[in-house]
């Protein structure tokens, strides 16, 4: 019900992405310094193929530590997560994590973070179109998948939140091509409605194993395969 409440709203021509306040990319960049200077050094060390790839995001993604491996059949899959990040961040970051590498496909993980620092599903939309937006300005053809924001039992009180959230988001990706809404919050929910635990490590934030191959089966389907990059040339 609430993603059809939704969905007049948030069309492109009405929702256009708000420009950024002065002085907060330069506070991004300086805050995650470290981290992007880490993303540069591997990509010097082992340069990046174009049209691969690219997984972006907050910890969930930094800690799928076999991301790679997860997908064997793509040939270049880069995990861009760092810890602690909002979808503010990578909005603000996106040339660093994901122009620079010009992927023909984008998987985004954030927003759990926003939501916890207080911010409204609304503003989270913002900060995602902000996102895309920027994407679709330099690469038009890019895909763009959107994980839905998990079930983490510690933030069990955010979880109205985390739900308008997904289906505001999932609604405006409804009236965008080439865009995705990878839905892994409804598996990650028990019988009872509720987080299933046993997907999450003892802080109830972060994933195990078994969360990660939830997270693996659902967004599989959703890769575009190593062929399509002919056809996009």
């Amino acid at each position: 019900m609430l993603a059809a409440l939704a969905a007049p709203a948030v069309r492109a021509q009405d929702f256009p992405p708000p420009p950024p306040p002065a002085g907060i990319q330069a506070a991004a960049e300086a805050r995650w310094l470290g981290d992007l200077a880490a993303f540069a050094r591997a990509d010097k060390e082992a340069p990046p193929a174009p049209e691969g790839i690219v997984f972006v995001g907050s910890s969930s993604i930094r800690l799928w530590k076999h991301l790679a491996a997860d997908f064997p059949g793509q040939s270049v899959v880069l995990n861009r997560g760092f810890g602690g990040s909002t979808l503010a961040d990578c909005s603000l970051l996106v040339r660093e994590l994901v122009l620079r590498y010009k992927p023909r496909q984008v998987v985004v993980y954030a927003g759990d973070n926003d939501l916890a620092a207080g911010h409204a599903p609304l503003k989270v939309l913002t900060s995602y179109v902000r996102f895309s937006s920027a994407i679709r300005a330099e690469l038009p053809n890019t895909r763009i998948s959107f994980i839905s924001i998990k079930p983490s039992p510690s933030r069990a009180a955010l979880l109205s939140q985390i739900r308008e959230t997904n289906d505001i988001v999932a609604a405006y990706l409804r009236t965008q091509a080439n865009s995705d809404f990878i839905d892994i919050y409804t598996p990650m929910l028990g019988t009872d409605g509720r987080p299933r635990t046993e997907l999450f490590l003892p802080d109830m934030l972060h994933m195990t194993d078994a969360g990660y191959r939830i997270w693996q089966s659902a967004v599989a389907p959703h890769l575009l395969p190593p062929e399509t990059i002919s056809a996009r040339h």
